[in-house]
């Protein structure tokens, strides 16, 4: 479920959808991987966030996509 994944609440981060259980907004992984950094990367520097959180979000932004 996509809500075990992302939040989305105005009282955190002004409504940027963040990864669950953390302040990490969403859009700081994909601007990691636009700018060619690693997943490893991006998790050494936000440890809060669970790999298998990048993991998931990536399969689902792939199956969107590709439909």
């Amino acid at each position: 479920m996509l809500a075990d994944l992302i939040t989305i609440s105005p009282e955190i981060q002004s409504g940027a959808p963040v990864f669950a259980k953390t302040r990490v907004p969403v859009k700081i992984l994909f601007d990691y991987i636009k700018n060619g950094d690693t997943i490893e990367e991006f998790l050494n520097d936000y440890p809060s966030v669970k790999r298998e959180q990048v993991i998931e979000l990536q399969t689902r932004t792939y199956k969107t996509s590709r439909t």
